[in-house]
């Protein structure tokens, strides 16, 4: 122990990562299962001539290089623990015995020094057993210093052994670790790491705060190098003692308090005191940088305990906050919090490439307080369509007072609800579907199993009509009946002229939604089609438009569509008629009728318009020319 004596005099003062290193295989924390198998290993004979150490940084693989190579070489080991008081041990613990070679493979990376590591790997080991290599950072080797190597570590000298550290294994060659045994060692628990640092303030002789071990024990984030150099710094910044606040200090970092006083304003939607907490935050000392990863960590936490992990360690503020996190993760909900980190994420990218941190997570924040809830956007998302009032209540709008005298007789006979619910148009139906109605409203339980017949296809229409999808609902009204094609499929029968309808009601989407509402109602598996109904003997052409007596192009043109009639000015140059063939030729394009949204949308026949424009009290002002394709027949307006 460094006495502050000679500490003040200026002596030498090692720090704590090397004076606190492991010095046998039961000192390297949250590796047992590497100084099992290596003791093991050692008891039984079976060293391998070469092994591999991957991990992240500050877990142990150097050291537990330098005990492999103690066990092995300690003329006093018993069961692989070296006995740390003779030379050889003391030595290799120091790095300075000559049979234990330590190399660092950023600096001695290329093929000259592996040459010269081949050239003296035959001569003999001067006062040890074995004669050990050990390459840090291998991963930084050249490709060609990889490939001289592997022939001397394939078959090495039998008093050789090579021990390989790594932070990147995906970088070694294949080559190389096929010819390693490979240990992985993982990241050190942070209770494992608060404990070891207890024993250090222990032994160094202060006191400190559980809540402080906590502290830099997460901000090690697994490495024990890192955690106890921190707690190095952190025993120099305080005077005997050392507290939370202390922590916080050093570190640049919001307490547990004001992060959860943050968030409480968040997911309460309140931006003012946002802003007031982080301008407190920022003039006691806390830098931006430091807060918005510790945002990002308080996000990760709410996903955690909506999650359901209650056994994964938090990573923000203490255990004993979970409480609180789940109730603010409540709030916000699972979307909400996935949005919040990308919006965290997004502003911690930014911070890297600005000069004005503080905007960037006042922005952020302020963002975050604002965020509405978005489970709502979720369903729509995943196709779960919200009810619409105007819709479930459309049938009670259709009922009210009939239309106006400017609607025509022959609308109100094309009314595509009543056929969608009863075979007839008498009184009596209506009267059944208007008493039926009130009773069915969206809180009423489920309705029992139907039986698949003729019989109950009028009650099935009906519940359908109830609950049908946004982009449904317009086919089902247009529909005149729902019939049995067979023992497994139904068929809903439109007019002839409801090709519209017809497109919309036959989409893959809709037709496995009613299959399985039909089987929800009726317990049966069938198969949904759509075909429209024969269409009327009558003749399409009314009689107040006869067929052209005469062959001249403003007859021809007085009753199409979207053409001035026969006594308006003419729209084209009046040639002569003695044109012969040339002029027939370019104008036979022009006699050819269009086929385009007049003759498929014509508000007089048209079901689904007739009942818009009888709901509504709507006249039709224009149709507008839908991009033409030529047909054979056209029908005027």
């Amino acid at each position: 122990m460094t006495t502050a004596a000679s500490t003040a005099s200026g002596s030498h003062y090692t720090v704590l990562a090397r004076r606190f290193r492991p010095q046998a295989f039961d000192d390297v924390v949250g590796q047992q299962h590497v100084s099992k198998a290596l003791r093991n290993a050692i008891r039984a004979g079976r060293v391998a001539h070469a092994y591999m150490f991957t991990g992240a940084r500050g877990v142990g693989k150097t050291s537990t290089a330098r005990i492999l190579a103690k066990a092995l070489n300690c003329p006093h080991a018993v069961d692989g623990i070296p006995c740390n008081q003779c030379d050889i041990c003391q030595g290799i613990s120091a790095g300075n015995d000559v049979d234990v070679m330590e190399i660092d493979g950023a600096s001695n990376r290329g093929i000259d020094d592996i040459r010269q590591l081949r050239a003296t790997v035959g001569v003999r080991s001067m006062r040890t057993q074995f004669k050990v290599y050990i390459i840090d950072e291998v991963h930084m080797l050249t490709k060609e210093a990889f490939n001289a190597l592997l022939k001397t570590l394939e078959e090495p000298p039998p008093n050789v052994k090579f021990i390989f550290c790594t932070t990147e294994p995906n970088k070694v060659p294949d080559t190389i670790l096929s010819r390693c045994q490979r240990f992985d060692f993982s990241s050190i628990a942070e209770a494992s790491i608060a404990d070891r640092l207890r024993d250090i303030a222990t032994h160094e002789g202060y006191t400190v705060a559980e809540d402080a071990l906590e502290l830099v024990a997460r901000r090690a984030r697994g490495s024990m190098r890192d955690s106890q150099s921190l707690f190095d710094q952190l025993l120099a910044f305080s005077e005997g003692t050392v507290a939370a606040e202390d922590v916080h200090r050093m570190l640049g970092t919001a307490s547990d308090e004001r992060l959860l006083e943050m968030f409480t304003a968040v997911v309460s939607h309140r931006p003012g005191e946002v802003i007031s907490l982080l301008d407190d935050c920022f003039s006691g000392g806390v830098q931006p940088g430091e807060l918005l990863d510790q945002c990002i960590s308080y996000v990760r936490d709410l996903m955690v305990v909506l999650s359901g992990g209650t056994g994964v360690t938090l990573s923000s503020v203490a255990e004993s906050r979970r409480d609180v996190l789940k109730k603010q993760g409540l709030q916000l909900s699972m979307p909400s919090v996935m949005a919040a980190f990308q919006i965290l994420a997004s502003a911690r990218s930014q911070m890297f490439r600005s000069t004005f941190a503080r905007t960037i997570i006042e922005m952020a924040m302020v963002q975050l307080s604002v965020l509405e809830n978005l489970s709502a956007i979720s369903d729509l998302l995943s196709g779960k369509l919200p009810t619409l009032p105007e819709l479930t209540a459309s049938t009670a709008t259709l009922e009210t007072p009939e239309p106006t005298a400017a609607a025509s007789p022959e609308k109100k006979k094309f009314d595509p609800l009543t056929p969608s619910i009863s075979s007839t148009n008498t009184p009596t139906a209506k009267a059944q579907t208007s008493a039926t109605a009130p009773t069915e409203t969206a809180d009423t339980p489920a309705t029992p199993a139907l039986e698949l017949a003729d019989h109950t296809l009028p009650q099935i229409m009906q519940l359908l009509l109830k609950s049908a999808k946004l982009t449904a609902v317009a086919g089902l009204r247009m529909a005149r009946s729902l019939q049995l094609a067979g023992s497994s499929r139904v068929e809903f029968v439109l007019p002839a002229n409801a090709e519209f309808a017809r497109k919309a009601l036959d989409s893959p989407d809709n037709r496995s939604w009613i299959e399985q509402e039909i089987l929800k109602l009726t317990g049966k598996i069938v198969a949904v089609g759509v075909r429209l109904a024969p269409p009327d003997t009558t003749p399409e052409v009314p009689p107040s438009h006869p067929e052209p007596e005469a062959t001249s192009p403003d007859k021809k043109n007085a009753g199409t569509p979207g053409r001035p009639p026969a006594n308006s000015p003419p729209q084209r140059s009046t040639a002569p008629q003695n044109t012969g063939n040339r002029r027939d030729a370019r104008r036979e394009p022009e006699e050819a009728p269009q086929s385009n949204l007049i003759g498929e949308v014509d508000p007089k026949r048209d079901a689904y318009v007739c009942k818009v424009i009888d709901t509504f009290n709507a006249t039709v002002v224009r149709i507008t020319h839908a991009p033409a394709a030529r047909g054979t027949t056209s029908e005027p307006s």
